[in-house]
């Protein structure tokens, strides 16, 4: 079964994006950037769904380290965030984030057939 690791801080997001993804993937959690890349490295998943605002370090910084490792760095990253803003898109894309999604745009449904895409 592939895995997802979902590193953001909101637990209800993460709950809700859990429970729209546990029938397809074993679905695993962060709240705080450190223990994402903690997980990340020790647990290898197939895709990192990666917030942009955590509370320790910011999710470009975090997808940067996840490419410079060799032990991450072909995890597909999917980048979230509330900044919808050219210069933060560049950033992540730059980075090797594999994609983008603007919060306040995407239902939990359609960021779950997104991954679900990405990962067949």
């Amino acid at each position: 079964m592939k895995k997802v690791l979902i590193i953001e801080d909101e637990m209800a997001l993460i709950n809700n994006l859990t429970f729209a993804l546990s029938d397809e993937f074993e679905v695993l959690s962060a709240t705080t950037g450190a223990e994402g890349l903690r997980k990340a490295r020790k647990e290898k998943p197939d895709l990192v769904l990666l917030d942009i605002m955590l509370p320790d370090k910011s999710g470009i910084e975090i997808l940067q380290e996840l490419k410079k490792d060799e032990a991450t760095n072909d995890i597909k990253v999917v980048v979230m965030t509330n900044l919808g803003d050219k210069e933060t898109i560049s950033k992540i894309l730059q980075a090797g984030g594999k994609d983008y999604l603007v919060k306040a745009d995407w239902s939990i449904d359609d960021i779950a057939k997104k991954i679900k895409k990405i990962l067949k």
